[in-house]
């Protein structure tokens, strides 16, 4: 059935005698077949100021046989009333507005009870002994989650030799039992949190709190304050925001109350943050520890880190392009000259192709600059050597006297039995057996390597390769002149002073040489050990 709602007009009067009062306006609803009642506010006497519907409003009352089950759609014309039971107790409850209908009845009311749960309705008895109706109440022994939801009852009572009835509801909602501890809490800040903030920025503390449901007296509060001020006195930058969330359904409160700073300055550091939850039991309080977040110089980092990375990669650049240039430059502060640190009376020999293009470059080119523009000592067989001297030991003496083994890589170099490949295995030897000569190659034109004599490919490994690039070679600034001072012992420059004693020391030196060498060839006509060796590998 539908509502019915009916205008009235309640005209209250001081007493019974009165002919002027207030009147007073409003609206009833009325389920259609059920009894509705009107009370005037100023009075309570039940039998004066009642009144029913006329009898024509009025449906007979539609019957459920006992123990039916339906859908649940009870028509209440009245709010239902909240009830509250802990859990693991019990309540009585007893149905609204039945004191009024006892009052108008001429019989004792006669009340059944309605339980609904997942919109299905029961009729009374329940399905175990846990809620059991007394009389016209409903005793609930023993609360369990289970047995929240809508209780309807239905009263039923005689007026004027009429039947009529009445529906009501209860909502029983479970509360955690009353012997629990039902002081508050704050479960966050804990007392090692730390809150991290910036300067500047909007700052927000979090704070929740879990605060019981107390029964009878169920306020409860949860707020922030700064220096001991609530919010309310202090700028507007300062606010507070609650989030409320039910914990198990059983009325218990978690409360997340965050406290937003807008443009946080660095005195607020100084002030004291608390966090404060009340309910009728307890209090509890907290406060929020601030720690400044350490705020990296992104810009003098990015900056520092770009110009560091761009001086690297102008040194690699200049490393790459003059590395020929910085290491004679190191050389000339640092290098040590070998004249001071051996006896050595040449610097260079020269060992080249005879008879070929090769020996023009070595006499006009290669002697010439190095003698003449660097001040090398070289030596030069066909042009040091003394005649009537043997060959073998004078290329064995020339090249153990030298501190360096240039040789001009050619097509024609170093063919079989030629004193260009006698040179080559001296030097060869000398720099394996006694470490105290390093041998250069010069390649004077491209020369495949399938060319080279075993001697050299052996050797190449360990060997500096400096190329000669023709025209482009001949300036003194050119590659070729750098990449050979590189294997060249250093040379310092000097007076003419020390250049012309040195000059005669060299010349002394190697006149004493030839004497040697033509008194052990005059006094013996064996060859030695070692010239026979190098003799041999030569054949």
């Amino acid at each position: 059935g539908g509502h019915i709602f009916l205008p009235y007009f309640c005209v209250c009067f001081s007493n019974p005698c009165a002919t002027t009062g207030r009147v007073q306006r409003g609206a009833v609803s009325v389920v259609e077949g059920e009894v509705g009642w009107l009370s005037c506010p100023l009075f309570s006497h039940p039998l004066s100021t009642t009144t029913h519907l006329h009898p024509e409003h009025r449906h007979p009352p539609q019957s459920v046989a006992a123990g039916r089950r339906r859908k649940c759609g009870l028509p209440v014309a009245v709010a239902p009333i909240e009830d509250l039971i802990p859990l693991q107790e019990g309540k009585t409850l007893d149905c609204p507005d039945l004191q009024d209908a006892t009052k108008m009845s001429e019989s004792t009311p006669k009340v059944q009870w309605y339980f609904a749960r997942h919109l299905v309705c029961g009729w009374y008895p329940f399905w175990n002994s846990d809620r059991e109706q007394k009389g016209n109440s409903l005793q609930v022994h023993l609360m369990m989650e289970q047995y929240q939801g809508l209780y309807y009852c239905r009263v039923q009572y005689q007026r004027r030799n009429q039947t009529l009835n009445f529906t009501r509801s209860i909502n029983v909602t479970a509360i955690l039992p009353l012997s629990l501890p039902k002081e508050p809490s704050i479960m966050n800040p804990t007392n090692d949190q730390i809150f991290t903030v910036k300067t500047g920025t909007e700052v927000r503390l979090v704070c929740r709190g879990q605060l019981p449901f107390v029964l009878d007296k169920p306020w409860r509060e949860i707020w922030w304050t700064v220096d001991g001020k609530t919010l309310d006195k202090l700028p507007d930058r300062f606010k507070q925001i609650n989030r409320c969330e039910h914990s198990h359904h059983f009325r218990d409160l978690t409360i997340e109350s965050i406290l937003v700073i807008q443009d946080f300055q660095s005195q607020d550091m100084k002030r004291e943050f608390y966090c404060s939850v009340k309910n009728e039991r307890g209090f509890d309080t907290r406060r929020a520890q601030l720690e400044e977040e350490v705020s990296l110089p992104t810009v003098e980092l990015g900056c520092g880190l770009g110009v560091t990375l761009l001086l690297m990669l102008i040194l690699f650049v200049v490393y790459h392009a003059f590395w020929l240039e910085l290491l004679l430059l190191y050389r000339s502060w640092f290098g040590t000259d070998e004249r001071h640190t051996d006896d050595k009376e040449f610097d260079v020999y020269i060992s080249y192709a005879r008879n070929s293009e090769e020996e023009q470059f070595v006499l006009l080119t290669l002697r010439r600059v190095l003698e003449n523009e660097l001040g090398y000592s070289v030596c030069i067989f066909d042009r040091d050597s003394l005649p009537g001297g043997t060959i073998t030991d004078e290329t064995l003496s020339f090249v153990a006297r030298s501190r360096r083994l240039l040789v001009v890589v050619s097509p024609g170099y170093a063919s079989q039995g030629s004193q260009a490949l006698l040179e080559l295995k001296a030097g060869i030897d000398t720099m394996a057996l006694a470490g105290h000569l390093r041998v250069i190659l010069v390649q004077y034109k491209p020369v495949r390597r399938k060319g080279w004599v075993r001697e050299l490919r052996r050797a190449r490994v360990a060997l500096a390769l400096v190329r000669w690039q023709g025209d482009k070679s001949r300036e003194l600034s050119s590659r070729f002149w750098k990449r050979l001072r590189v294997e060249l012992p250093v040379r310092r420059v000097s007076s003419r002073g020390e250049d012309e004693e040195e000059s005669k020391e060299v010349a002394l030196m190697r006149l004493h040489s030839q004497n040697s060498t033509n008194s052990q060839t005059g006094s013996s006509a064996t060859p030695s050990k070692t010239t026979m060796k190098v003799l041999n590998s030569a054949a």
